[in-house]
């Protein structure tokens, strides 16, 4: 065994299970946060990093073009696309009032939506 197939061995499993490890604190925070607004954050931000390295990791063990432009290609796909749906479902969710946990104090979109209701309202 080479040193570099040796250290490619080890950025490969090392991006794996960090991969992995996002990943599962993804699924944890799935299960365990309180409202939908922190589980979309767990979900989002550790399931694209625990993603992205997995397939890091895969592309580094391929050794093969075509699979590692097919990672990075989708790894891109997932830093551009998840944040934008991940806003619009908050936003949706926000306006069907989808109830905001006990703990939250500050609520900065209230003032703009409360408007915007009553500014519906007023034109039916």
């Amino acid at each position: 065994m080479t040193g570099e197939t040796a250290l490619s061995d080890w950025f490969v499993a090392g991006a794996l299970l960090a991969g992995g490890f996002f990943l599962f604190v993804s699924g944890l925070g799935l299960l365990r946060l309180p409202d939908v607004f922190t589980r979309m954050h767990a979900s989002t931000k550790a399931g694209t990093v625990g993603a992205g390295l997995i397939f890091l990791g895969v592309a580094v063990h391929s050794r093969d073009l075509t699979t590692l432009s097919l990672s990075l290609l989708t790894v891109v796909f997932l830093l551009v696309t998840v944040p934008v749906g991940t806003h619009a479902i908050a936003r949706v969710a926000y306006r069907i009032r989808v109830p905001l946990w006990r703990n939250t104090h500050i609520d900065e979109w209230r003032e703009q939506y409360e408007a915007e209701r009553a500014a519906d309202t007023a034109r039916e």
